[in-house]
């Protein structure tokens, strides 16, 4: 009778967890080559909807971190998860910005009672093989949801905050930002005319949180259909950057919070409403120690804001 009780609970958990894989994963991804090779320490930041999974995948390459939003699906029978065409940087690139492998990922679920595994392995289209070989990697579940970014951070804590040449950094004068960065493509933007319209529309706060740093990475992602959404970015009312297009891949901001105020504010302001009204983005703010996930939606009538304090 124990026996079989103790049957019942070891299926019981294995059932309710094979019903959610919500939560953040981490681990490394090796190449399945001979010889010494460059791994990729990677994050899998992921929410579950009957058998839909959508969420983030990053990772850190060498000299820098990318991320990108992914879509893909649970196979409760198999307890299998599967997602398409995730961009992987090129395992003999000189850094992480160089030439992406297009690859599928496919892993299977292991839960016991110690810890909650996920073996998986990355392929690429056949006629690629010889160029993008497939990797393997063991991901592990990290239970305490305040201190996502734990395993990355201990491991690679000096690559943490390393901005690539495509990313962004503001700091307290973000006027001059713009005039600075020439791949934002706004040099003759007339700055007037954005701020007028920008305090026209209402401002509507969607979230508030407390950071560990006095500076944060924020990554916008387009988090529903890719259809044209275009975006300008407001510090504490301010403009620091303008027309930028929403897409899978993440447009990383690094900021550098005002210490003089209590509360910075980030705003969103749509510059049009894509295909499919309104204006979406899932913005992510990592401090080094924690990660916060926040939807935002803008329209041609409102802001969305995030404040951000200061943890004292």
């Amino acid at each position: 009778m124990r026996l079989f009780v103790v049957c019942v609970l070891v299926f019981s958990i294995h059932s309710a967890f094979a019903q959610n894989l919500t939560g953040s994963w981490y681990g490394k991804a090796n190449a399945s080559l001979e010889g010494s090779h460059n791994n990729y320490l990677t994050e899998l930041i992921i929410k579950q909807k009957s058998d839909d999974i959508e969420g983030i995948f990053g990772y850190y390459f060498k000299n820098g971190y990318k991320s990108i939003f992914i879509r893909g699906k649970y196979d409760k029978k198999n307890n299998r998860l599967i997602i398409n065409k995730i961009p992987l940087t090129y395992f003999r690139a000189a850094s992480v910005d160089g030439v992406d492998c297009m690859m599928n990922f496919a892993a299977n679920i292991i839960s016991s009672r110690v810890q909650i595994t996920m073996n998986g392995i990355f392929l690429t289209d056949p006629k690629y093989s010889y160029t993008c070989p497939e990797f393997r990697v063991n991901y592990t579940l990290d239970k305490d949801e305040t201190n996502q970014d734990s395993l990355i951070k201990n491991t690679v804590a000096y690559k943490l905050w390393q901005p690539q040449p495509d990313d962004i950094i503001v700091n307290n004068n973000p006027v001059d930002t713009i005039k600075k960065v020439d791949s934002i493509k706004a040099p003759n933007l007339a700055l007037e005319t954005l701020v007028k319209n920008f305090e026209k529309r209402a401002t509507v706060l969607s979230k508030e949180v407390e950071v560990e740093s006095d500076s944060v990475r924020v990554s916008f992602y387009d988090n529903g259909d890719i259809d044209g959404d275009s975006i300008s970015i407001f510090l504490n009312k301010v403009p620091v950057l303008t027309k930028q297009p929403l897409a899978a891949q993440a447009l990383n901001v690094y900021f550098k919070l005002d210490p003089s105020k209590e509360i910075n504010e980030i705003s969103m302001f749509a510059e049009n409403l894509g295909k499919y009204p309104p204006n979406t983005a899932l913005m992510v703010v990592s401090d080094g120690e924690n990660r916060y996930e926040v939807y935002l939606s803008s329209s041609l009538t409102q802001n969305a804001a995030v404040r951000l304090r200061r943890k004292k």
